[in-house]
């Protein structure tokens, strides 16, 4: 049988690179992509069975490109839900070319730009804040892609944040480790399938699957749900209504977050993730509840809670 595709935001060798290895194995068709959006659209497409992106940081808090994707204003992922999660402890390193800093002195004065993904700065603040607090910094695409911008760059001395992995990928000097604000600075990742699947569910030993599959459906293993919807902003305690229905099931509400309609100035999609212990599928009941009170509802995937699991 065929190697699942999987698809991450890339290039290789960053941080959804590894949680993909680690979740799916290397015997699976690992594909990098330029973006999220791309992650997820050829899981709309059919031409991947699951991709992988950050949802979340435990310092630097929600991922705001991957909600916008599950908030989805335009209708283009209708067919992709979330089914699993994965936890990655991520440690950040200081890159750069080999032999272009001094390390013994450690001398940074003659770096110019610093290159890294949006999330890894607030996740390295302090580290920043002491060595390179009038230097320039650079956003990217991802952290592995920050690597092989510095790897490229010849005209001036630069520097980038990223993993120990993608510095031994990229063959750059690991000048510092261990450089987040936080020592247990962790990612969570959310695995998304279709849930019309381009072919028949994969059950082959050789080959591995998201974690929700392998775990015993149990009280000891309690799900989450993620469920988008709008709410009316011309009736009073709408919200209220909305959140109290998953109360009624017995529902514990473990996160909330917002993100702007575009349908119309300071109206809003808000994206709850409930947790709960019983084994029963309640979804459809509670959806049904919920478009009683609110706009646009969606049920955005079911799935085993990893980190009670763990």
């Amino acid at each position: 049988m065929a190697p699942l595709k999987v698809t991450f935001l890339g290039p290789a060798a960053s941080f959804s690179h590894q949680a993909a290895v680690e979740t799916f194995g290397d015997s699976s068709d690992l594909i990098p992509c330029v973006s999220f959006a791309d992650a997820i659209a050829a899981v709309q497409n059919g031409d991947a069975d699951y991709a992988i992106v950050p949802f979340e940081n435990s310092t630097n808090g929600s991922v705001v490109q991957t909600l916008d994707l599950l908030v989805d204003r335009s209708g283009i992922y209708t067919d992709v839900e979330v089914c699993s999660e994965y936890y990655l402890t991520v440690h950040h390193c200081l890159l750069a070319r080999k032999n272009l800093i001094p390390t013994s002195p450690r001398d940074y004065s003659s770096v110019v730009k610093l290159y890294t993904h949006p999330q890894a700065w607030g996740q390295c603040e302090i580290f920043l804040t002491k060595n390179f607090k009038s230097v320039e910094r650079q956003d990217v695409s991802s952290t592995s892609k920050a690597a092989e911008v510095v790897l490229k760059t010849d005209r001036e001395v630069n520097a980038a944040i990223a993993s120990r992995f993608a510095g031994e990928h990229y063959g750059l000097d690991i000048l510092e480790e261990n450089i987040e604000d936080i020592a247990n600075n962790t990612t969570r990742f959310l695995v998304l399938k279709n849930m019309k699947p381009r072919r028949a569910e994969i059950s082959h030993e050789d080959d591995k699957t998201p974690p929700d599959q392998d775990l015993p459906q149990t009280v000891s293993n309690p799900k989450k749900t993620l469920t988008s919807f709008m709410i009316r902003q011309d009736t009073l305690g709408t919200l209220a209504d909305a959140l109290l229905i998953f109360k009624d099931f017995g529902l514990n509400l473990t996160s909330i977050s917002t993100r702007p309609s575009q349908v119309e100035a300071w109206k809003y999609v808000f994206l709850v993730e409930s947790e709960t212990e019983q084994n029963r599928d309640m979804v459809p009941a509670i959806m049904e509840r919920l478009k009683e009170v609110t706009e646009n509802c969606r049920h955005l995937g079911t799935w085993v809670n990893q980190l009670v699991s763990a």
